[in-house]
């Protein structure tokens, strides 16, 4: 069971509290720059064990009384049908999903804020929609040479033309489907707005990776860089932070290369900069959280070389570039990691060595690691987390909790109505089959029970899973890794 190296209840306390002094200190209204998943932020709670996914909506929920919420979205993304990698969904029907998770634990979100906007007909077709729906809709317009020319863009000709977001509480946070939605732009917007109006009102950042107070090459930092690999981040050394208070602390790359334009900014908007680095824009407190270090630091460890599978999986469908694959490699060696740091890797590739045919191996809370193979009836996945279940309830491995009665229809359904071609039962569809005979086999009821045990398990299969597979072992909360390679040799793949 991996060690807690994060106390939640802390950083709950110590966040909000923080956002709150910071409100006070730009006079009672503050726009907050919210980077990251404020749900199922899983990535943080994998190299900060202990860190709870909601963690970060648990903290505003704290403020809820004093926040209201404005969801920016890129309007080229409307076009584009741009997806979110992580659920497959796009960054409109994203925004929808979001706001519906947001009202349903009683966050108030203001209003849509549609970026980049030039005349967009899929942007006024999302707007109307949006508007049928009771939501409001604020257009800001792209700004030539943004952010370079300051005197243009601080001006009524640039953020001046951006229609003014009404705004009703004390705290804004500003919010996106993802990267390059235009949080930062829709707040200085505002800024602008509110300081025409005559109201008092500060920009703030929160982020919670890199951990500006952990060291550069410290294993968290280096995991949220193979975790933005595609965006070519990169962690380094705040030089205007240093240079302001005589502290080394991390920020990354695009903050650093932006912060004297965003100075200059500030300057034109209030008179002043409130900031002498970058850093000092952040409100993060994850870093003063941590209460086991190793912990922290084995438990990154193992991110980098899941992202490092991940990765090479991507690319092998296509869907990422070699140089994210050489970055997470560069900072293995940083690290000093090595792949055979996981485990359940060489357990799943000694069991195709044996049989000659895909395996898959998972690692039980209790460090046992227990293996599927391939067989006529299920898929390796599919039979590693049998196995697990039986383990874990102490069923005799030897023992069939499956039924010939109920799987025999389902593999003449998958076969002779659904046009399958592999009569092997996946992931989803053998946890149907033990539900069906959980209600006449205690054992498999027993088994089924064991569900639960299995989240932050981590696993390994030897060829790239299905979509199907994927998406069951991702809801029950397991950590998967592949072999970046087919079962088949086919084209298509799904």
């Amino acid at each position: 069971m991996m060690r807690q190296g994060f106390d939640n209840d802390k950083y709950l306390s110590m966040q909000s509290a923080h956002i709150l002094k910071r409100i006070n200190e730009f006079g009672g209204k503050l726009y907050l720059e919210f980077g990251g998943k404020l749900f199922d932020d899983n990535h943080a709670s994998r190299v900060l064990p202990g860190f709870q996914p909601d963690s970060k909506l648990q903290m505003l929920l704290k403020l809820k009384d004093q926040a209201e919420i404005v969801i920016a979205i890129n309007a080229n993304d409307i076009g584009a049908n741009k997806l979110r990698g992580d659920l497959g969904i796009t960054y409109d029907a994203d925004t929808l999903r979001l706001i519906d998770a947001f009202r349903g634990v009683g966050l108030y979100v203001g209003s849509v804020a549609i970026t980049h906007y030039t005349g967009q007909a899929a942007a006024d077709a999302f707007k109307a929609r949006l508007e049928s729906l009771g939501v409001k809709v604020f257009r800001l317009y792209l700004i030539p040479d943004y952010p370079s020319n300051v005197k243009k863009i601080v001006s009524d000709e640039g953020y001046g033309r951006n229609e003014y977001i009404e705004t009703d509480r004390s705290l804004v946070i500003v919010t996106a489907p993802g990267p390059g939605s235009g949080k930062m732009a829709t707040c200085l917007s505002q800024l602008y707005h509110e300081n025409k109006r005559g109201i008092k009102a500060g920009y703030a950042k929160f982020e919670t990776f890199p951990i500006w107070n952990l060291p550069l090459n410290h294993p968290v930092n280096l995991a949220y860089e193979a975790a933005t690999a595609d965006l070519n981040d990169v962690n380094m050394i705040d030089p205007f932070h240093l240079e302001a208070y005589g502290v080394t602390t991390v920020n990354y790359n695009r903050d650093v290369e932006v912060f004297p334009v965003l100075n200059a900014m500030f300057e034109r908007i209030q008179g002043a900069s409130p900031y002498k680095s970058p850093t000092d824009m952040g409100v993060n407190m994850a870093g003063y959280c941590i209460v086991d270090d190793e912990a922290c630091r084995e438990a990154s460890r193992q991110e980098i070389i899941r992202r490092y599978y991940n990765t090479a999986c991507l690319l092998k469908r296509g869907r990422a570039e070699q140089s994210a694959v050489n970055k997470i490699e560069l900072l293995m060696s940083k690290a000093g990691i090595s792949i055979d740091e996981r485990p359940v890797v060489a357990a799943a590739a000694q069991v195709e060595a044996e049989t000659g045919k895909p395996a898959a191996a998972i690692q039980l809370p209790d460090g046992q690691i227990v293996t599927g193979k391939t067989s006529s009836l299920l898929g390796a996945t599919a039979g590693m987390l049998l196995n697990a279940l039986k383990a874990l309830g102490g069923v005799n491995k030897e023992l069939d909790l499956l039924s010939k009665a109920v799987i025999e229809p389902i593999q003449d359904l998958k076969i002779n109505y659904l046009g399958s071609q592999n009569p092997r039962l996946h992931t989803d569809e053998i946890l149907l089959a033990l539900s069906i005979c959980a209600v006449t086999n205690p054992l498999a009821k027993l088994a089924l029970e064991q569900l639960k045990k299995l989240r932050g398990c981590e696993a390994h299969a030897t060829v790239i899973l299905s979509s199907v597979d994927e998406r069951t072992l991702h809801k029950l909360g397991i950590n998967l890794t592949c072999d970046p390679k087919h079962e088949s040799q086919n084209l298509y793949h799904n």
